[in-house]
């Protein structure tokens, strides 16, 4: 199967949308090189700053920036993105409501060998939590660059989550990336599952590994995580009566729970999560990682099975 870098995406990305945006700014702390936005400090040297190992400043600059009328996009890990600096982001961007882009690599558990002290497996739901923020997530290299694009045309804070690098390519074109709006990969009778990063692509792995065992799957790439499309999971949730959210992210205030929250309110349906259970990561390639973890397709798929039984067991009674 294809991939496709995050990295190099948002790096490309970010030089093709500064010839739009003039007043376009990258913000980093020291992190250039490891999140390929070196191109950018060639090309646009009066547009790039780095503050350093500094990451409260980085987003101090940068909230400093948007007032003035530019827009600041701050591009790191993360983890050193969001949760190292999360009261500047709260009280400096979120607060006011700015400008401020934050594109954030290495996020989730993917990051691998480094650790858990740079896996940012909370940062959805520390991120969601905030008001006039809002939250995405890019399934692979191809909408990385369309997230871009949607963010930078959105008046207001946005938190952009990507993974560290390579991932298997889910769209082999450019689609509309539509915040607040799921995209539908696939529609099936008996059970929905919606994803969002790399996930998405593992989701749409259970789908096949479903078909054969005779269960038909919706796969929903939720891509804006906040504001989160409610209609599209009531839909689903009416359609298929069972649920089934995958995340590389805490099972605590992610995807899940934002998903669990519509549901519970407007059309309450079982609902199973994969997501890393309440604990820490630790060090290992992504492929180990996420099969220790349980983020794979045929997680995905015992949870489908696990939704539709307790679907059935519910209307039995």
């Amino acid at each position: 199967m294809e991939t496709g870098s995050f990295r190099e995406a948002l790096g490309q990305e970010l030089l093709l949308m500064a010839r739009e945006y003039e007043s376009l700014v990258v913000v980093t702390p020291d992190l250039a090189k490891s999140v390929r936005i070196g191109r950018f400090k060639e090309m646009y040297p009066n547009r790039f700053i780095s503050v350093g190992v500094s990451e409260a400043d980085c987003i101090g600059v940068a909230a400093g920036l948007a007032t003035t009328g530019l827009i600041p996009v701050v591009a790191a890990f993360a983890m050193f993105a969001v949760e190292k600096p999360f009261e500047q982001i709260r009280n400096a961007v979120a607060y006011p409501c700015l400008n401020v882009k934050i594109f954030a690599t290495h996020a989730g558990i993917c990051v691998g060998r480094d650790g858990a002290t740079h896996q940012a497996i909370e940062d959805i739901a520390i991120m969601r939590a905030l008001p006039n923020m809002t939250v995405l997530a890019a399934a692979d290299a191809t909408e990385t660059r369309t997230a871009v694009r949607a963010a930078l045309r959105h008046v207001g804070p946005v938190y952009l989550r990507l993974g560290r690098d390579h991932a298997e390519t889910v769209y082999d074109r450019e689609q509309e990336f539509i915040l607040g709006r799921a995209d539908i990969l696939r529609s099936g009778s008996d059970v929905t599952v919606i994803a969002c990063g790399l996930m998405v692509a593992e989701a749409l792995k259970a789908a096949v590994l479903l078909d054969q065992q005779g269960i038909d799957a919706t796969i929903v790439n939720m891509h804006s995580i906040k504001p989160i499309d409610e209609e599209a999971i009531i839909e689903a949730a009416s359609a298929t009566g069972a649920i089934v959210t995958a995340e590389d992210h805490t099972r605590i205030g992610g995807l899940g729970g934002a998903v669990a929250e519509v549901i519970a309110r407007a059309c309450p349906v079982p609902l199973e999560q994969v997501a890393i259970d309440d604990r820490f990561g630790e060090s290992g390639s992504q492929a180990e990682l996420y099969e220790k973890y349980g983020l794979t397709a045929e997680s995905i798929v015992k949870a489908a099975k696990r939704a539709i039984a307790r679907r059935d067991c519910s209307r039995r009674h």
